[in-house]
């Protein structure tokens, strides 16, 4: 349901109220024009822990490409690295980077109005972080306002956030099975946008497929009883080597 409802906005929608193809053209004005690396997927619920990690696969190995399907090569970057936590571990981890940081890291926060659990005013305070972080990167905090905290001037510089820091909030009912539907589809509609513009193809996956091979290689050379003639870089070789004297020692 989720996924088909995202599948017909996606083709029916005029472009400039298409939420894949806007999402899709944010990710590459902020990785082409101004040189962001990697983008950031912060969930403030406990049950999308691993959706960072399910989005790495599905847009890193869709448009990590450096030649055009026409065999060209890429004439800018491609294929911004993603990563995240749900938001209150990252908020005391990676969120100093992401805020005072010299790097432009966009970030998507994803949200929800009602929890899955009765927690008390525990969502309210949950949501109340997502808005004030939102607002932060977007306002950060001048010299003004800090010295009017009475700051020693000597920590002014210090305690500035620039601001002008961008994110999408993406703030849905309920985490529903649709609700994770549409969360999919939007992506995978923002993947391919992406694609078509940097003209890549965004489903094959050969650089997977070379460490696949080269793997089948290796195993007997593992496994072989007998010292085996190994013909990769002298790197590989001597790992091979470590590997076989010590794989029985306990």
């Amino acid at each position: 349901e989720g996924f088909h409802a995202v599948d017909e906005h996606f083709r029916t929608a005029p472009f400039a109220r298409n939420l894949p193809v806007l999402m899709g053209l944010l990710g590459v004005w902020y990785n082409d024009f101004f040189g962001a690396q990697t983008v950031a997927v912060l969930p403030y619920d406990q049950y999308l822990k691993r959706f960072p990690a399910y989005l790495q696969q599905l847009t890193m190995e869709s448009n990590g490409k450096h030649v055009t399907i026409a065999g060209t090569p890429v004439a800018h970057q491609s294929g911004p690295v993603y990563w995240g936590e749900p938001g209150t571990n990252g908020q005391h981890s990676f969120y100093q980077l992401i805020h005072q940081g010299t790097r432009l890291i966009p970030c998507d926060f994803i949200a929800f109005t009602q929890p899955l659990n009765a927690l008390g005013r525990h969502h309210d305070l949950l949501l109340a972080n997502v808005f004030a972080q939102t607002e932060a990167l977007a306002f950060g905090k001048t010299p003004e306002q800090v010295k009017a905290e009475g700051t020693p001037d000597r920590l002014v510089p210090h305690r500035v956030c620039e601001g002008n820091r961008p994110s999408n909030t993406i703030l849905m009912d309920r985490l529903t099975p649709a609700a994770l539907g549409k969360l999919v589809a939007l992506y995978e509609h923002s993947v391919f946008t992406q694609g078509t513009i940097w003209e890549i193809d965004s489903f094959d996956q050969w650089g997977v497929e070379l460490g696949k091979v080269l793997a089948q290689r290796i195993i007997p050379e593992l496994e072989s009883k007998s010292e085996p003639k190994l013909g990769h870089d002298s790197s590989t070789n001597n790992l091979i080597r470590r590997y076989r004297s010590r794989k029985g020692a306990m």
